[in-house]
């Protein structure tokens, strides 16, 4: 009996060995052998082959295992998933498989009650978020729990994926997630350190990414934590100077991305492309400015040394915005169908107060003929030579050495200034699309 008991352990032994080399040929052989070896698990986590071979990244073997009709959502010792270490490792095309596999997203470990969502929040894998967030949205989470309800899960300490992503310094988390319907501002749990919000662990962690992109989507500065604390504050505490001079309560408040526009919401990419980079470069002015002021070196996502300037000959040779005449007009309103640059419809759309509770809140009016705006997208420009052209991202507008959006013209003078979306609260649907 010991001699046969032996016999299994080696068999048991050999499957988890082969399993994580990724030997597929001595998996399949060990499992004709004894099929029931696939319901041994090893070590002290309890981990069945289904699991190793997902924390292992090893595809084919996983994928065999599924064909045998292994359970997708069996147990560890934690209650994780397969599809939850997968996550943790950054097994992307693993998950990919198990989820497609029919594995729940909406198991929670045993450790601090996370879902495989949180885990690729805290560990940064943005490979991993995406498609756990993309599954989501086709999946039947969607109907049963609602897709916004997914993503804004707490934990057992009451962290939302957002709060781990601020906490980890993990800006493309941060910013994937907002892009997806999370909270901004949600309400203060027993997370960590006295029931902060992700800006108070941004302002903690010292991330100044992480606190830009924050703030461009209208986290409040003035909110407190349970020990009531603004992030301000808490940056103060922890060092983190440059982080504190842009959470600075008397400082200018951030251009905030004015999301609750339904035209702005639906814009396609190019225009949103577009007008969000004339978002980000309102605000790295800002920032310049306010570094400079506290005597802090800024340390911006894109360099700048980068030339957004083109050559005299081809600015002269295509129209000015009429408002700015600094910017080639790259937006076009609709159905009025005038132009603007995207620096001068940004500053419109946030120049304008919107009621955060409003089911359908009206938006700005054409500058130049007064008619509702129902519609932004990418303008055709008329070069001098009647030359038609479809502005894109890429597209380089012409800029003097003073950008006018900063200071504002006559039409818009001090609109990038204004905090008018500071506050806005509840599900926002605008990114922040930097560079790193």
């Amino acid at each position: 009996m010991g001699q046969r008991l032996s016999c299994r352990q080696h068999h048991e032994n050999a499957l988890f060995v082969a399993v994580a080399n990724g030997d597929l040929e001595v998996v399949e052989a060990l499992i004709e052998e004894d099929p029931t070896v696939l319901e041994e698990t090893s070590g002290h986590a309890k981990l069945s082959p289904l699991h190793s071979a997902a924390a292992n990244g090893r595809i084919e073997v996983l994928s065999m295992l599924l064909d045998r009709s292994v359970n997708v959502d069996t147990l560890n010792r934690y209650k994780q998933t397969p599809l939850i270490l997968a996550v943790m490792h950054g097994n992307t095309a693993c998950a990919e498989k198990l989820i497609q596999a029919g594995a729940n997203m909406l198991m929670f470990d045993s450790l601090r009650g996370r879902t495989c969502l949180h885990h690729a929040a805290y560990y940064g894998y943005l490979d991993c978020l995406k498609a756990i967030l993309s599954a989501a949205r086709s999946s039947p989470i969607s109907n049963s729990w609602g897709f916004a309800r997914f993503v804004n899960l707490r934990d057992r300490n009451g962290a939302t994926p957002l709060h781990l992503a601020a906490r980890q310094r993990q800006p493309e988390c941060l910013r994937t997630l907002l892009d997806n319907g999370a909270l901004v501002c949600p309400s203060p749990g027993g997370y960590g350190y006295a029931g902060s919000t992700p800006l108070h662990l941004a302002a903690r962690s010292g991330s100044l990414d992480c606190v830009r992109i924050l703030l461009a989507w209208g986290a409040d500065r003035l909110q407190l934590d349970s020990s009531g604390r603004i992030p301000f504050t808490v940056a103060l505490k922890h060092k983190n100077k440059a982080c504190a001079v842009l959470l600075d309560p008397s400082s200018a408040a951030p251009l905030v991305w004015p999301s609750p526009l339904k035209f702005i919401s639906d814009l396609n990419e190019e225009a949103k492309a577009l007008l969000e980079k004339a978002l980000m470069e309102a605000n790295r002015e800002r920032e310049k400015t306010l570094l400079k002021e506290g005597d802090i070196r800024s340390s911006p996502l894109h360099s700048d040394g980068e030339d957004d300037d083109i050559d005299s000959e081809a600015s002269s040779s295509v129209e000015l915005c009429c408002i700015c005449f600094d910017q080639v007009c790259t937006i076009e309103v609709r159905p009025c169908g005038h132009q603007m640059c995207a620096h001068c419809t940004l500053a419109l759309c946030c120049h304008k107060k919107l009621d955060a509770g409003a089911t359908c809140p009206t938006g700005p009016a054409c500058p130049f003929c007064r008619g509702a705006i129902l519609e932004l997208i990418v303008a055709k420009i008329k070069s001098c030579s009647d030359e038609e052209f479809e502005s894109s991202p890429t597209t380089k507008p012409r800029r003097s050495r003073k950008s006018n959006f900063s200071e504002g013209s006559s039409s818009f003078k001090g609109l990038s200034t204004m905090g008018s979306f500071g506050r806005i609260a509840g599900r926002n649907s605008g990114k922040i699309a930097e560079k790193e």
